[in-house]
């Protein structure tokens, strides 16, 4: 592997900028296949948005936090982790900016999405209870991490039974968009299809190696705190194919797979603790980060209630023809975000 982190500034800002357009770039094109097989495959938008999409969009992200655990650098990793999921969230209110008809998550709803959040909110308490009780591992590994990786796939069992026979159906209303009215013609063939997105999800993986080094890096020589350049520098970056396939989905009315994939993608984001937590050899990985990841996990929290709320509730429209949900989950982030920078 190349020594990223001893290339002089420049060339680390140019590595990292770099990394960033192609990360959005071949991101992009993750949601046209994904929604394509998720009509191809039955299993539909919300579930193959969480599993397919949510998890094929995170491997930047979930590379950027293993190497810079294994690297000794556990605040960033965790705080990588945590603020690429509050970033995504965020991101939902900005797709519902582009949706012009009613609120995204009135037009998007789904029982899936709705069982998918409350995992999340479970998934991201665990972290904090684990650094709130005693420093416990089994050969470096806390045991939270491996029961954060069951809880992740009950939860998809759990989807999938929902959407096999759900007990609850949103109301029918004329702005509820149903998969139905989202018509797949894609001539190429659905094996060429998963290939074409395995690929895809092997380059911006690399990407997400690349921006984890160079932020490690930029981070020592700017000066500028692990949890700042995690939360704010690398799960922007690596949380870039998750915008952009979000807005992509929207557009082309696939708003229950938009949904899916950002919750979906949120809660393996969740995981990505757990395997910076194995990545971590110099133990529980939860008691060697500080006051800053807890933020972020409090914040990734309330962030996830607020948007389970919008989901409930769906607001046909909302203050500038959004939700009062998505101008809540902007407020919380560029608070987040100010905040975070102010302390330095």
């Amino acid at each position: 592997m190349p020594d990223i982190q001893s290339l002089p500034l420049p060339w680390l800002a140019a590595l990292f900028v770099a990394s960033a357009l192609l990360i959005a770039y071949f991101g992009s094109k993750m949601a046209a296949i994904a929604d394509v097989l998720a009509d191809r495959t039955g299993l539909g938008e919300a579930l193959i948005g969480a599993v397919l999409l949510g998890a094929g969009t995170s491997i930047s992200g979930i590379v950027t936090s293993i190497t810079t655990a294994a690297s000794g650098a556990p605040e960033l990793a965790v705080s990588n982790a945590m603020g690429g999921i509050a970033a995504q969230t965020m991101f939902l209110a900005l797709a519902d900016i582009f949706y012009r008809h009613v609120n995204l998550e009135h037009a998007g709803a789904s029982t899936v999405n709705l069982g998918q959040a409350t995992v999340l909110i479970i998934l991201s308490v665990m972290p904090i209870m684990a650094y709130a009780a005693p420093q416990i591992a089994f050969f470096g590994v806390h045991p939270v991490s491996p029961i954060m990786i069951a809880v992740y796939l009950i939860g998809l069992h759990n989807a999938h039974s929902i959407r096999q026979e759900p007990m609850w159906q949103p109301k029918e209303t004329p702005g509820l968009r149903v998969e139905a009215d989202d018509i797949e013609n894609d001539p190429r063939s659905t094996p060429l299809l998963a290939s074409l997105f395995a690929g895809l999800v092997l380059i911006v993986g690399a990407c997400g190696w690349v921006v984890g080094e160079s932020g490690l890096a930029l981070s020592g020589e700017l000066g500028i705190s692990q949890g700042v350049v995690g939360a704010l520098g690398t799960a922007i970056v690596t949380s870039l194919p998750e915008l952009v396939t979000t807005i992509a989905a929207v557009r082309r009315g696939a708003l229950q797979l938009a949904i899916g994939g950002i919750i979906g993608g949120n809660m393996f984001d969740a995981l990505f603790v757990s395997a910076s937590d194995i990545a971590y050899r110099d133990g529980s990985i939860y008691h060697a980060i500080g006051e800053r990841a807890l933020f972020w996990m409090a914040l990734v929290c309330l962030m996830t209630g607020v948007l389970l709320l919008g989901l409930l509730r769906r607001e046909k429209q909302g203050p500038g023809g959004i939700g009062w949900e998505s101008v809540i989950l902007l407020a919380l982030w560029l608070g987040a975000a100010v905040l975070q920078v102010a302390l330095g």
